[in-house]
């Protein structure tokens, strides 16, 4: 067995295919790749388990396909699927708690905090991205994301005060910023930007 495996109960490659099984569209996935980068990317900065942080940011939203107009179960879905196959409480709890305010929970850990945090500024990172002629993330700085987070026009359905989670773990939006940029282009190819 992998040491991956051993620690989180899913392996990094069955984490991926499980992903794809379960997420058909491209644009969703790149959102979980790109949470993953990031993901990592904190735990390393923090001295957490970047393998336990990724494949949480992989897997976060194993179940949105099937629970995207009924909110009050994403996250209970993929509970579901990851306990069955032995996959650790500190990631199912992770995921789970990135949709606190529908299950009606409270973040309170670190690894909590981060996967919210980074999964919401990858619709801004994006979205910053787009807005660039070649539409690159090798064009955007991290300032331009911290600017465009005042802006609550632009990006609208990015939550802001769930980004901002990233102060719980010690990180300045600033900070924050800079490390998921970097995350998002190490990956950049993957993800079409």
């Amino acid at each position: 067995m992998d040491a991956v495996k051993e620690k989180c109960g899913i392996s990094r490659e069955e984490a991926l295919a499980l992903m794809e099984q379960h997420i058909p569209q491209d644009n969703l996935r790149c959102h979980c790749l790109a949470t993953e980068a990031i993901m990592r990317q904190l735990a390393l900065r923090i001295g957490a388990d970047a393998d336990e942080w990724g494949i949480a940011g992989l897997l976060h939203d194993l179940d949105y396909v099937e629970t995207k107009d009924e909110m009050q179960r994403h996250g209970l879905v993929t509970e579901a699927v990851l306990r069955e196959k032995g996959v650790s409480d500190a990631i199912t709890g992770a995921i789970k708690s990135h949709n606190a305010g529908n299950l009606g929970l409270q973040r309170s850990t670190q690894f909590e905090h981060a996967l919210v945090a980074a999964e919401c500024i990858t619709g801004l990172v994006v979205a910053t991205a787009l807005v660039y002629p070649d539409k690159k993330l090798a064009s955007v700085k991290a300032s331009s994301i911290v600017k465009r987070m005042k802006q609550k026009e632009f990006a609208r359905s990015v939550n802001r005060d769930h980004i901002k989670e990233c102060e719980l773990i010690g990180l300045p939006l600033e900070e924050f910023a800079r490390l998921s940029l970097e995350a998002m282009c190490s990956i950049s190819q993957q993800l079409g930007l």
